[in-house]
């Protein structure tokens, strides 16, 4: 299916509890999408809300029970409808040619669609390290479906109960330095702050990083301006991907240095 501009009724084929706060949907369908878009998803008696797609193929969100609408989505089950518009947005480029070493870094909830974005990337034939971190070993996510797709992954957590003592940012220099001589792009999803302290450890060593900026999205399609960020920058239609290599200066809300 090709980009929707009304929801389209998607029937859930199968759902996977990932921890537990978050759950898998497979849906009986596909979207003509890329690593990174993400859909409006809708249920009846509720506003539609923004989510990255897992996949494309079959059609599959990663969604944490953290509100009303998200909480009511966790009671549906195998059958049932769930309504989707998209893809939207701009998402992940992969390089030219094959053969190019790419660092993924994901954060909670936004370890998702870099599991999508992981599985395009070996298609196209090149080398990938991952980064994995949560607040606790209980909120990790996907590790065994990177391990099975025979990607080295770094493990932290916050209070050290599973890798590396910290934030998924702490294990970056671990990483460039055992792959600094082939790395060409670094590719990170997850909160705010953790996007930030990945472009402060991209600098130094002039790495070119694409970030999967969050925000708060209401219409999905430009209209609104809720989701704006930098100088007049749409989340929606300019992202949610972000891309900046060494020559270009983000704006202050993708860097922290609003002073």
């Amino acid at each position: 299916m090709k980009r929707a501009t009304l929801p389209h009724a998607f029937r859930i084929v199968e759902t996977r509890a990932e921890n537990e706060y978050t759950k898998t949907f497979v849906l009986a369908g596909a979207l003509e999408a890329s690593p990174g878009q993400f859909v409006m998803a809708w249920l009846p008696e509720f506003e539609d809300k923004p989510f990255s797609l897992a996949n494309a193929d079959p059609l599959s969100l990663t969604i944490a029970a953290v509100g009303p609408f998200t909480q009511a989505l966790h009671q549906l089950r195998d059958g049932d409808l769930l309504w989707v518009r998209g893809p939207l947005g701009q998402g992940y480029q992969l390089p030219t040619g094959a053969q190019k070493q790419l660092l993924l870094i994901g954060g909670g909830y936004g370890v998702a669609p870099l599991l999508f974005l992981a599985k395009r990337a070996l298609a196209g034939g090149h080398r990938l390290s991952m980064i994995i971190g949560a607040r606790t070993s209980a909120d990790l996510l996907l590790i065994a479906e990177f391990e099975a797709l025979g990607i080295p992954v770094w493990l932290t957590t916050e209070d050290g109960s599973a890798g590396r003592r910290g934030v998924a940012t702490d294990a970056m220099s671990l990483a460039i330095d055992d792959i600094r001589q082939s790395l060409v792009m670094v590719y990170a999803c997850g909160p705010t702050g953790m996007l930030q302290a990945v472009v402060a450890a991209c600098e130094p060593h002039d790495l070119p990083v694409q970030l999967a900026w969050e925000a708060h999205m209401r219409c999905g399609i430009g209209l609104c301006g809720s989701c704006e960020v930098g100088q007049g920058w749409l989340t929606c239609l300019d992202g949610p991907v972000f891309a900046f290599s060494p020559t270009q200066t983000p704006p202050p809300e993708l860097t922290g240095n609003n002073h």
